[in-house]
């Protein structure tokens, strides 16, 4: 009789912890953000914007690497005067190749944060950052304790406040591992390096969530970069884009950074007061509307630019999503879709897609293989089964090259969508994936919209149609070079994509 009791209490408490899991499981998904997350930007008009690319290609039988994102990160943290917040997805130096000769970017921009605070005290400098760059916890890196013996604000992101994009482990982990911290004595080797310090298993633990800051943003009081780049030593022969902009629109930036900060527990205590000239700006912008005919119509989703202008909006994580489906799905016949992407898996944007080239318009992707991932081989998921899919679906219609890269990655995240007259752009650090795009990672786009005689159309047209058409050197490969019809890493892809067992 007292045995049978014991397995029914034992029966009882099996049930009543898998209900708990099930219960943290789906709240998870669905808990609330942090105010200032998933953020629908204002439209700012007559702004500034320059278009930066890095790229690395074959050009006579040597490999180039043309880069300037970084490059201007230290131009525009040299111009700042009251403050610099940068919020980096991955900012340190490991990797698994010891033998690799990278450059040293991470102690490159580090080193030049602390001579700015050194020689500029009254500078108030901010660093954000994803806990993948601490093992989630476990160690601090040498990079960040520079900073922080140099009275530079070091964050490191906390991911617990952000919902569950891998919810069949993160109902485990929250209900039973969580509490346990992860910092202590490492005993396990660093996965990221082995020169990296030992790693304790709780740290192992939280790192299967799979979250992650995954921005890259800098903020002054002059200018704004929004970009697809690390600065992370095995990533600086990566090809990436960036925008720089100036303007109101850095007061959405430092909200959305903030919000950012307070999630982490801690203040972004940055007094930031726009500058005359650019009020004057926005002031002409505002007056001069009226006066003009109509405001122009956007291309895709009718929404108001302003003729002969380019206006530009901050959005992150969910919003992105929004923005581009409206965008997408008001394309019309002779219109054009270009998209530049390391990974693409998002059903929604694939559907779109489909739909699109069926209304005739011009569909042209550019993707990284998946195949290489600092000196380890990848099997292709997600973009070779998209890919085979988008090329099936579309009867050919939806044009597929690949990006050819040597090791490093075709790490860009830029669509450009060009009406008969204006052209709708979005560049930052989303990939077109489920985890990027549905209120998961954080994330931080750039929406443009523009006439097609401006500047920054042309820019990214001109990125487009020379990697596209490999003018004067050897960037991209037909889509059969790598293309690959297997139904098993079809499956997979799908089922990582639904269910949120991966890190894509």
């Amino acid at each position: 009789m007292e045995g049978v009791l014991v397995k029914k209490l034992l029966r009882f408490i099996l049930w009543a912890l898998l209900g708990v899991i099930v219960i943290v499981a789906i709240y998870g998904i669905y808990k609330p953000l942090e105010e200032g997350l998933t953020l629908d930007g204002q439209p700012y008009h007559n702004s500034r914007v320059e278009f930066l690319y890095d790229l690395t290609y074959e050009q006579d039988g040597m490999i180039v690497h043309q880069q300037n994102i970084f490059a201007k990160v230290l131009e525009i943290m040299d111009q700042a005067q009251e403050f610099i917040v940068l919020d980096m997805f991955l900012f340190n130096k490991l990797h698994t190749q010891p033998e690799a000769d990278y450059p040293a970017l991470t102690d490159t921009l580090t080193q030049h944060l602390v001579e700015k605070k050194q020689k500029n005290p009254a500078v108030d400098i901010v660093v954000i950052t994803d806990e993948i760059n601490n093992f989630y916890g476990s160690y601090v890196p040498e990079n960040f304790r520079l900073m922080q013996e140099n009275d530079i604000t070091v964050i490191f992101t906390d991911l617990n406040s952000l919902r569950d994009s891998n919810p069949l482990y993160s109902g485990i982990w929250n209900t039973l591992f969580r509490w346990w911290g992860t910092e202590g004595k490492g005993w396990l080797p660093n996965i990221f390096g082995k020169e990296g310090p030992k790693v304790t298993l709780r740290s192992y633990l939280k790192m299967l969530n799979f979250k992650a800051n995954h921005r890259k943003v800098l903020v002054t009081e002059q200018k704004a970069l929004i970009s697809s780049a690390n600065p992370h030593d095995a990533s600086a022969y990566h090809s990436n884009i960036a925008f720089v902009v100036e303007g109101k629109i850095i007061e959405d930036l430092l909200v959305s950074e903030g919000a950012v900060a307070a999630m982490s527990k801690q203040e972004l205590a940055i007094d930031y007061q726009v500058r005359e000239e650019e009020q004057v700006a926005e002031m002409y912008a505002l007056l001069k509307e009226p006066v003009q005919t109509a405001l122009a119509e956007n291309p895709a989703s009718g929404e108001n630019v302003a003729p002969s202008n380019v206006t530009v909006c901050l959005l992150t994580e969910g919003k992105i999503k929004k923005h581009l489906l409206n965008e997408l799905d008001a394309l019309g016949a002779g219109d054009q879709i270009w998209i530049g992407m390391f990974y693409l898996s998002d059903r929604s944007v694939i559907h779109r897609l489909l739909q699109a080239a069926e209304r005739g318009v011009e569909v042209r992707l550019v993707l990284d293989a998946n195949k290489d991932a600092f000196g380890l081989e990848k099997n292709g998921i997600p973009n070779k089964p998209v890919a085979n899919e988008l090329h099936e679906k579309s009867q050919g219609k939806i044009k597929i090259r690949w990006y050819k890269t040597h090791g490093e990655q075709y790490h860009a995240k830029l669509v450009f969508l060009k009406g008969r007259a204006h052209s709708v752009i979005f560049g930052g650090s989303a990939n077109l994936t489920r985890r990027n795009l549905a209120d998961y990672n954080l994330e931080t786009d750039l929406k443009i919209m523009a006439t097609n005689d401006s500047k920054i159309v042309k820019d990214v047209e001109n990125y487009f149609t020379k990697i596209w058409s490999n003018e004067d050197a050897f960037y991209t490969v037909d889509f059969e070079e790598y293309r690959e019809t297997s139904g098993w890493k079809k499956f997979l892809y799908l089922f990582q994509e639904f269910t949120g067992l991966s890190t894509v």
